[in-house]
């Protein structure tokens, strides 16, 4: 039976989670989605997660949240961290951190899913990373038998990512079938099924305000940069997108069928932000 997942990329702010509520109820029907997974890691004011923002997407159908960078960026999330098997922060940082790097769930035809998100190391800073290829191969010896596996790399640079698909791309023992980039938030047109049968994509794009700079307010980007002087990077508004990819993997080889882009349009929002954006930050 063949398991078809449903990738969103970098949710922002109240715009991005707006689209996901509105949208991802039919696409989860037209694509006949057996898994929903989602990067959070921008959902709370363009950067963090609180614990009623993982709860909503939950509820809006999202079955398991990733993160990247700004992971603990909200302290009220690391609670939830520790317990919830339906979030996953990067695997390549400290024994110490909060949460898991790794996960595993099931389908509603019981097939199990093992999920992996690791953050790449060149150029991102926020967070002293280790080596994003030991901590997926530590990940996969210590993960519950899945029927197949999907790694998520959170990382700046193309080429890091690709890296990553093409080292797991014909190892059938993993069953890695899916491997894809967030981060960038610019959704990228190399969606293919490599040689040895790993579905790839560098980015999946940001779900938030399309009229924007990342996400952000074009206006404030702009000066920040023409003026070498600091301007706060407000959420944007306006007409928001979800886009992300649609997977098809064969949970008896543990290998990519096909993988298709997708974007679609939601309505737009105003105001950027709301109190959920707003919850405290971590000291």
């Amino acid at each position: 039976m063949a398991i078809r997942v449903l990738a969103i990329g970098d949710i922002v702010g109240r715009p991005g989670r707006t689209v996901v509520g509105e949208k991802l109820p039919a696409l989860v029907r037209q694509h006949r989605v057996d898994l929903v997974i989602a990067n959070g890691e921008n959902i709370a004011g363009g950067s963090g997660i609180t614990t009623n923002l993982f709860n909503k997407l939950r509820a809006y159908g999202v079955d398991v949240v990733t993160l990247g960078d700004h992971a603990f960026k909200k302290g009220d999330i690391i609670e939830t961290l520790g317990r919830s098997e339906r979030i996953v922060r990067p695997a390549n940082l400290s024994r110490h951190a909060a949460g898991r790097g790794s996960t595993v769930v099931e389908t509603a035809h019981g097939l199990r899913v093992g999920i992996v998100c690791v953050l790449g190391r060149v150029l991102v800073p926020t967070m002293q990373a280790s080596d994003p290829f030991e901590a997926i191969e530590r990940a996969l010896s210590e993960m519950p038998r899945a029927h197949v596996v999907i790694v998520e790399v959170h990382a700046e640079v193309t080429g890091e990512k690709a890296a990553i698909a093409h080292w797991l791309d014909g190892r059938p023992e993993t069953k890695c079938a899916l491997v894809y980039g967030t981060h960038t938030h610019v959704a990228t047109a190399d969606a293919r099924v490599l040689p040895g049968g790993v579905a790839f994509i560098s980015d999946l794009g940001m779900t938030g305000p399309h009229d924007s700079i990342l996400g952000r307010r074009k206006d404030m980007v702009v000066r920040a940069m023409s003026t070498n002087m600091p301007h706060p990077y407000d959420v944007a508004t306006g007409e928001s997108r979800l886009c992300g990819i649609v997977a098809e993997l064969d949970e008896k080889t543990g290998r990519a069928v096909s993988i298709e882009r997708i974007e679609v349009a939601g309505s737009s929002v105003h105001p950027a932000y709301d109190a959920d954006d707003h919850a405290k930050a971590r000291d």
